[in-house]
């Protein structure tokens, strides 16, 4: 089968599928033209025509998923666009400055993860290295430490967040620390 058919027959499902989930017409549009590339680029390799569909809406979902990843990296470079680096690196001291009272309250692994790699220069795997543990498990030790540290903040500051988590502001009258 071949590109053009493929398109003859699903581009309009292809489509609405993306509509579905993507609120800007044009961008459901960019999208299908992405996935038809990758369709294209990608045809030889299917070998059972009978799994066609659920592959294509496969490709489709990935577009999408990648199409939201990009979509929350663009908009935290908007946020940080109008900074230096010399302010850039001030807002990120005074914003550590600020953790590590809470960072302290954490449990000894957490804080020593945190320290090492949120704050040192320290990658998960050396320190999964140093503490002669997995790679997976260094991973997982720095998630539940975010989870407790985020925890901590957001029992003692009003703080608000979108639907990724990132905090998009804070009431210090409500503070309570």
């Amino acid at each position: 089968m071949s590109t053009q058919i493929i398109w003859q027959k699903f581009s309009e499902q292809l489509l609405g599928f993306i509509k579905a989930r993507v609120n800007n017409n044009m961008e459901a549009e960019d999208i299908l033209q992405d996935v038809f590339v990758k369709i294209h680029l990608n045809l030889h390799k299917i070998k059972e025509k009978q799994k066609l569909t659920s592959w294509l809406y496969q490709i489709t979902r990935n577009a999408i998923i990648d199409y939201y990843r990009s979509k929350k990296q663009f908009d935290s470079l908007d946020k940080l666009s109008g900074l230096t680096e010399i302010e850039e690196t001030a807002l990120n001291q005074q914003f550590t400055k600020c953790m590590i009272p809470f960072i302290n309250q954490l449990p000894d692994k957490y804080r020593e993860v945190i320290n090492a790699t949120a704050l040192g220069q320290m990658s998960q795997k050396d320190f999964a290295a140093k503490e002669g543990i997995s790679y997976s498990a260094a991973k997982s030790r720095v998630q539940r430490a975010r989870a407790e540290l985020r925890k901590l903040v957001y029992q003692c500051c009003a703080l608000e967040s979108d639907q990724y988590g990132n905090i998009i502001d804070a009431n210090k009258e409500d503070c309570k620390c």
